[in-house]
């Protein structure tokens, strides 16, 4: 009789344990909502109840968290997918530089108006129609790059009667031209997709420092073939220094801490440092010819022009001026990075219009040297 009774008793035993342990995990998975939005006589109650021992209390925690780990996984990639679509369809909104991951930080002036992480490269050539940090840094180059490409393609169509040798000019300015385009195009493809992964960022600066050795080089190339025109000597070894030093700059740029806010000046330093290489040449010719006839014939006022822009430009760039002295101000519109792309831009045109008023005096001449002149 007593086994029966036992018998009888040990389903219903299992079962009320069973719905024991049932109520203590929904309980534990609605505990912060119970905390958050329970009645005063629950928290009474259960305050009133005698603590479990420790032993079974946290064989209980145990049991719980095991089981709610999977239910956290699920939510939470049920948010990244949330968060992907809304990325993906452009929903996004933009965040302050506080909440930024490290590799997106790159200027703590700018306090506000930051695109968050977007690991779609859809969603990052969307946002150039969207107002953020970035948005005056692709429209400058972006604008800048059609600019030259369509100046870049007349000057390569234009007869060849407009020139004393067609294809060896053709390919100086193409030279020009192809290092103007790439450096541009290399920029505002950065700037766009910079907050699509750190391993996407880092491997377009990479390109985007590159893009400025290759416009700094190609800008030498028409200078000094219309410059030291009848002294092949000197123009080939000035050719030839600018070359092994912008290689050197583009091999320094793929170091991958060169592109960190630390070596911000290092940057700015290195690109400087390669564009003034130009100082031996230009007193070269000064000297040879005469200050008149440099700032003349020349077009030295143009090419001083041009070296003074892209020194403020770097300069303000390295020091982050104005938004050092305005933090917050100069967010969207105006800030360092800008005023530098514009000026690289400036300056590329009026290098531009020197050479080709090199290039028009040569022609004038028909192609005859002197023995006293480097033109």
């Amino acid at each position: 009789m007593a086994s029966r009774k036992a018998s009888a008793a040990g389903p219903g035993t299992a079962l009320a344990a069973a719905g024991r342990d049932r109520a203590h995990l929904e309980l534990a998975e609605l505990g912060p909502l119970l905390e958050e939005k329970g009645e005063p006589g629950a928290a009474g109650s259960a305050s009133a109840e005698e603590p479990p021992c420790p032993a079974a209390r946290e064989e209980e925690e145990e049991v719980v968290r095991v089981l709610t780990l999977p239910l956290q996984a699920h939510h939470a990639m049920e948010k990244m997918e949330e968060f992907v679509y809304k990325v993906w369809e452009g929903r996004w909104r933009v965040i302050p530089y506080d909440v930024l991951p490290d590799w997106l930080k790159d200027n703590d002036y700018l306090l506000h108006g930051h695109r968050p992480p977007m690991p779609s490269f859809r969603a990052c050539f969307k946002s150039i129609f969207r107002i953020h940090t970035e948005t005056g840094n692709i429209w400058t180059h972006l604008l800048g790059f059609v600019l030259f490409l369509c100046l870049g393609i007349l000057t390569m169509l234009r007869p060849n009667m407009y020139f004393m040798a067609p294809l060896q000019e053709k390919v100086v300015f193409g030279m020009f031209f192809l290092g103007a385009v790439l450096c541009l195009s290399f920029s505002w493809l950065f700037h766009t997709v910079y907050c699509h992964s750190e391993k996407v960022s880092r491997t377009f600066s990479k390109l985007d420092y590159s893009g400025i050795a290759l416009l700094i080089m190609g800008s030498f190339v028409p200078w000094l073939y219309y410059s030291f025109y009848c002294s092949p000597q000197p123009r080939l070894i000035y050719l030839s220094i600018v070359c092994v030093l912008g290689i050197s700059a583009i091999i320094v740029a793929q170091w991958d801490r060169f592109a960190t806010p630390k070596h911000r000046q290092t940057r700015a330093g290195v690109f400087l440092g390669l564009g003034l290489s130009g100082v031996v040449p230009t007193m070269h010719f000064t000297i040879a010819e005469g200050f008149v006839k440099a700032t003349t014939v020349g077009q030295m006022g143009w090419f001083f022009l041009m070296a003074v822009m892209y020194i403020t430009g770097a300069g303000l760039y390295a020091a982050r001026i104005p938004e050092r002295f305005f933090p917050g101000k100069f967010d969207i519109w105006f800030q360092s990075h800008q005023i530098f792309h514009v000026l690289v831009v400036a300056a590329a045109f009026v290098h531009f219009y020197g050479v080709s008023n090199l290039q028009e005096f040569r022609y004038g001449l028909e192609g005859g040297c002197t023995d006293d002149s480097l033109l």
